[in-house]
């Protein structure tokens, strides 16, 4: 019924004229011998591998995707309430959208602003020249140097954010000899701290782009560039640490050694990529072609553990009547809400050591190497030291080769065809590795909760080709496999221009095929972990289409629609793709239906645009890993048949009051809901066994949360003729809704329990955070020397009111416990307060 509603939208419309992490460390005890989920903010956003556009956006021309992607960026406001994996981002015609996830990162090219500032934005389901594009518009990025005036541009920024400075260089050649053409860039941006305490940051970025023309129908650029960077994240904690800090940006991933901070989740990121372009016109016809290379590692170091001992704090002691030995200073036993109510000594204790003594809330790194100082075991026969913590690093290297064309031919002066195909060839090397062994000398590679579970020495190996293998710095261990991912996809589209009415259609098909290469051996999966896995193949497909009905040169009303298939993402599709190669049970491309309606103004005085919208995805499959309360054991967490929908209006309204004075309203009103009852497999992790299936989870009708589904703002700006300019925004953002965990919605997590029951409500219920404000300030300056040479300075102070307690990420921790919900709560992160980026640059 759904389907055939908007497939009737979408075919009057062309009547009318025509888109975690989780660490599996361990303690001594059996009980805390359990991984607690520890996602910070910067695990599901960051600048170092962040899967957002909204720089992207903030070059759009229409007032409301600017200021959706610079002035509400800051809450994590999403277009459409989309995931950036909805929205194609290219660069030369050629998607660089990550094959193994579908989003986006744009840290690929961070700090290579001024030399990848040309792009071409589509909202939403319009038409583009390069692609098909997902159904939440597309970005491409087009680099061409002979395209760019001869200009040389130094700038500094100062900011007090991740990163505190930035030196950013770009020259550009211009045409040379009617045949040459060059830009070349390059930037640093660093922090010994950002604004978060025990982070820092370390970015360098490269870029070169050589053209030659060979006459005036064809001509080839060569671009390469890249971004390395090193970054310490922040962490993301319970109400209960901000409170008990006293502040609502409490990083619980640093400490000190040796009096100096260190952080223990540090991203390591650098992929480059090389692209040779064609241009190419035959006729009428122009062919854009360009084969691509992408290559690199990304990282991120987390802490790991394994009979170890009772932590030691800052006067020395250990706390021996604390049980465990996890080494996070906010695991949940070390908090004071554990012990209420039940042993007053320990909750009064623990509240005095949260308040007085930083160094309580802090990793305790010499701990960690005097626990390693001291154990040599007859494992080792060179009398080395085992290391019981120890630095991993996580990896996910990555090859890609990338070939696409693209092809636009004016059939006649009013219809205009474009096609193109895009071919991908991907391996994603996903590992770990032995970081830093704190003072040991060797880790053992088995798996300690299957040490745990079974006798057999076997079913512990994390490789039975090299068992009990002793790892050094450097080494591979835990697991070690490549994602296979091979696409291939063809879009046409006809574009249709008369007096009235302009509208196009479009289709897409494509082909995906993905299988999974193990390089161990796992003990628990002998047969189904290494070599070759089975391919997974899929063909999908896609159509849209719309019109634009022109009432006057100025007042125009656009309407689009379409329907399109979509291959399940290989990050979901494997039960647990570390180790074994089992495909999730009933696994299927996943639908999307969309539509939107626009009425549209540009006129000399006002531009404007008022859009509704409404789209709905369906049979997503949403696949964790963590430990389950009820089970006593770490599970794969597996739902098949979610079903989301997001539904609402936006609006932006630019207005000349006079020829100096700008004043702009943006409006986003959104209903991001679930919108079926997943089925839910529940797999254990060490071994075949399947401890749930077919159980269902009642989600319809909770709110997607992880972003404001309303949100405001106006503003002005006065441009002196005098060559400066000053403006201001006042902004509001509202209905931010905790993500839900979806164990708590079964009936299961309701047993024995009548509606009555106060426990009911709060298993249920979803929690809705505060609405906020928050108001900006921006001003600038340009002087001109000399005819040749400009300076210009720009400041923008963001959250002047220093608004602290307004929510950007919240979300339930998926441990529960279903007869104590507060045992282990939601935990959140807040936007910075007042904040400032002040750029200064030097052109000639």
């Amino acid at each position: 019924m759904r389907k055939s509603v908007l497939l009737t939208f979408m075919l009057l419309a062309l009547t009318l004229g025509g888109f975690a992490q989780v660490d599996t460390t361990a303690v001594d005890t059996k009980e805390d011998f359990i991984p607690i989920i520890t996602l910070s903010a910067s695990d599901f956003e960051t600048d170092d591998e962040v899967h957002d556009i909204s720089g992207l956006l903030q070059g759009s021309r229409d007032v409301f995707m600017s200021t959706a992607g610079f002035t509400f960026g800051s809450a994590r406001f999403r277009v459409r309430g989309y995931n950036s994996e909805n929205s194609t981002v290219l660069i030369n015609g050629v998607t660089v959208n990550d094959p193994e996830t579908g989003r986006a990162f744009y840290s690929t090219w961070g700090g290579l602003n001024d030399a990848m500032r040309n792009t071409v934005n589509t909202i939403g389901l319009a038409p583009s020249e390069v692609t098909f594009g997902g159904f939440g518009g597309t970005n491409n990025i087009e680099i061409r140097p002979s395209q760019n005036r001869t200009d040389t541009r130094v700038t500094y920024s100062a900011a007090n954010r991740n990163y505190r400075n930035r030196i950013m260089f770009t020259h550009s050649t211009g045409i040379v000899d009617d045949s040459w053409a060059m830009t070349i860039s390059g930037s640093r941006r660093w922090a010994q701290q950002g604004y978060v305490e025990g982070t820092f940051y370390d970015a360098y970025a490269y870029f070169v782009a050589l053209e030659r023309k060979l006459n005036e129908s064809h001509s080839f650029t060569f671009t390469a560039f890249g971004a390395p960077s090193k970054s310490a994240r922040s962490g993301i904690a319970v109400q209960e640490a901000y409170d008990l800090t006293g502040n609502q940006f409490y990083n619980p991933n640093w400490g000190y050694q040796d009096g100096k901070v260190r952080n223990a989740r540090v991203n390591n990121y650098h992929k480059p990529m090389m692209l040779l372009t064609h241009y190419g016109n035959f006729g009428k016809t122009t062919v854009t072609s360009t084969a691509a290379y992408s290559f690199g590692r990304g990282g991120n170091t987390a802490l790991n553990w394994r009979n170890a001992s009772s932590p030691t704090w800052s006067d020395g002691s250990t706390i021996n009547w604390l049980v465990g030995s996890d080494p996070r200073p906010d695991y949940y036993r070390y908090l004071p809400s554990y012990y209420e109510g039940v042993d007053d000594y320990m909750f009064n204790k623990l509240t005095d050591l949260w308040q007085n003594d930083e160094k309580f809330r802090q990793i305790n790194w010499d701990h960690m190497y005097f626990a390693n100082s001291d154990e040599i075991s007859a494992d080792d026969p060179t009398g080395g030291k085992r290391s019981k913590y120890m630095l991993e690093e996580r990896r996910n290297d990555h090859t890609q080769w990338i070939f696409n064309t693209n092809a636009r031919h004016p059939l006649t002066d009013r219809i205009i065809l474009t096609g193109g195909a895009n071919v991908s060839l991907f391996k994603g090397n996903q590992f770990k590795v032995v970081n830093d062994l704190l003072g040991g000398d060797w880790w053992k590679d088995v798996d300690p909760f299957a040490e745990r579970d079974f006798d057999d020495e076997n079913f512990y190996q994390n490789d039975l080709n090299n068992p009990n293998r002793l790892v050094k710095v450097g080494d591979k261990f835990g697991y070690d496999f490549t994602a296979n991912i091979n696409q291939l996809d063809v879009f046409a589209q006809s574009e249709f221009s008369y007096t009235k009415v302009d509208f196009f259609v479009a289709a897409t098909l494509s082909h995906t095929s993905f299988w999974r290469t193990g390089h161990m051996r796992n003990g628990r999966f002998p047969d189904n972990s290494y070599g070759d896995s089975d391919k997974n193949n899929f063909l999908n497909y896609g159509v849209k289409g719309g019109a634009t009905y022109k009432f006057s040169g100025r007042h125009y009303f656009d309407v689009n629609a379409g329907y399109q298939t979509r291959a399940p993402y290989f990050r979901n599709s494997y039960i647990s793709s570390r180790v074994r190669d089992h495909v999730v049970n009933g696994l299927k491309s996943e639908q999307i239906l969309a539509a939107d309606a626009s009425y549209v103004v540009r006129a000399p005085l006002v531009k404007s645009r008022l859009t509704v919208y409404y789209s709905e995805i369906m049979d997503q499959t949403w696949n964790r890993s963590y430990y389950h309360e009820g089970y006593n054991t770490f599970v794969n967490y597996i739902m098949t048949g979610v079903d989301t929908r997001t539904m609402g209006a936006e609006l932006g309204v630019e207005v000349n009051v006079t020829p100096d004075i700008t004043v702009n309203a943006v409006g986003a009103w959104g209903h991001y809901t679930y919108n079926s009852r997943p089925v839910v497999s529940v797999a254990r992790d060490n071994d075949y066994e399947l401890l749930a299936e077919n159980r269902t989870v009642y989600f319809k009708n909770y709110r997607i949360g992880g972003t404001p589904q309303a949100a405001a703002s106006v503003g002005f700006r006065y441009n002196s003729p005098k060559y400066w300019f000053v403006g201001s925004n006042f902004n509001y953002f509202g209905k931010i809704y905790i993500e839900p965990t979806p164990d708590r919605r079964t009936e299961e997590a309701l047993e024995g329990l009548v509606s009555t029951d106060p426990e009911w409500n709060k298993i249920l219920e979803q929690q809705k955070m505060n609405d906020g404000y928050t108001l900006d300030i921006f001003g600038g300056k340009s002087w001109r020397i000399a005819n040749n040479y400009y300076i210009r300075a720009n400041l923008s102070v963001s959250n002047v009111l220093n608004n602290q307690s307004l929510t950007v990420l919240a979300f339930e921790q998926l441990r529960t416990d279903y007869r104590d919900v507060d045992r282990f709560p939601p935990k959140m992160a807040y936007m910075y307060g007042t904040n400032f980026f002040l750029n200064v640059n030097f052109s000639f």
